[in-house]
């Protein structure tokens, strides 16, 4: 995104302890096969108690509201980056202007048109209007902006590599699959079934990217979970149980540690970026237990088989 001074992740460094192995697991009485079927029994009890939780009439009642809180969510982090740079422009100027020696022609059109990319790519998006065009330009965005500005950080690479993955879910929500028939028979093969499939594989993949990172200064009970989580998104295994995991995760250290609120300007505009493009990926998250992992993942397979 653009400027704010420091671009430098502000984590909180946490003791690691190691797992250790103590004997033989047969020698404690448990086959690794039963500890294996132990493990996925207890997985499809929790991941029972979710459905059951989701399946209240109350959250039937919010469900419908779900989709669109969600792409408010992803686009969040453009709003507020257009309303940045138009409260900060002569910081944003002198930046680009001084320490990135470009034209200031260049400079001022170049702030004019991101801004107006952002907003009305972001609205387009909540609104469910010309959703390509929408997710095209705030990819572009994102891309023009880390190259204009010159941020080269594995952080903001990935950070950023995961909002576009929360684009691309919401791009997928919006694909209605065909139902053309030909007389009595389903169409097999559904083009934009399979598009949708394939863009919210890509979408998935994507929005974990963050968590690599994100578990660098994490606590171990916190990586483990982490590192679960993001699997089961990968290859779509009880996907809403994990997206539900990851979302609560990402709440907590968001409100805890990205606070900006509590900052004075020197580490407001980091804290509110970080928190902000952290609030995208939840939403992408919240969207992935609305619409479910496609067909492209092992929750689906196992309804076939």
């Amino acid at each position: 995104m653009s400027f704010r001074g420091n671009s430098n992740f502000a984590g909180i460094p946490t003791a690691h302890q190691g797992y250790k192995h103590n004997g033989n697991m047969r020698s404690q009485g448990t086959s690794p096969a039963a500890f294996k079927q132990n493990a996925l029994r207890e997985l499809d009890r929790l991941s029972s108690k979710v459905d059951d939780l989701t399946d209240h009439s109350l959250v039937q009642r919010v469900k419908p509201y779900v989709p669109a809180l969600s792409r408010f969510f992803i686009v969040a982090t453009f709003y507020e980056d257009s309303f940045r740079i138009i409260s900060q422009w002569s910081d944003q100027v002198f930046f680009l202007w001084n320490y990135r020696h470009l034209p200031y022609f260049f400079v001022v059109l170049f702030l004019l048109a991101v801004v107006t990319a952002m907003s009305v790519g972001a609205t387009m998006l909540v609104l469910r209007k010309r959703l390509l065009i929408a997710t095209g330009t705030l990819c572009t965005c994102i891309v023009l902006q880390g190259l204009v500005y010159g941020l080269y950080g594995a952080s903001f690479i990935l950070r950023n590599v995961s909002v576009i993955g929360g684009l691309l879910i919401a791009l997928s929500d919006s694909i209605v699959q065909s139902k053309t028939t030909f007389g009595m028979l389903p169409e097999l093969n559904n083009k934009d079934g399979k598009t949708k499939s394939f863009v919210l594989l890509a979408g998935r993949l994507l929005l974990v990217v963050l968590f690599i990172t994100f578990t660098f200064s994490k606590n171990w009970f916190t990586v483990l979970l982490t590192i679960l989580g993001t699997i089961c998104i990968s290859v779509g295994f009880k996907t809403k149980l994990a997206s539900i995991l990851l979302g609560l995760i990402l709440t907590f250290y968001n409100i805890t540690v990205n606070n900006y609120w509590f900052y004075d300007s020197s580490k407001r505009d980091l804290l509110k970026y970080e928190y902000f493009q952290n609030l995208s990926i939840i939403g992408g998250l919240l969207l992935v237990v609305a619409t479910g992992a496609g067909e492209l993942s092992i929750d689906e397979k196992k309804k076939i088989y």
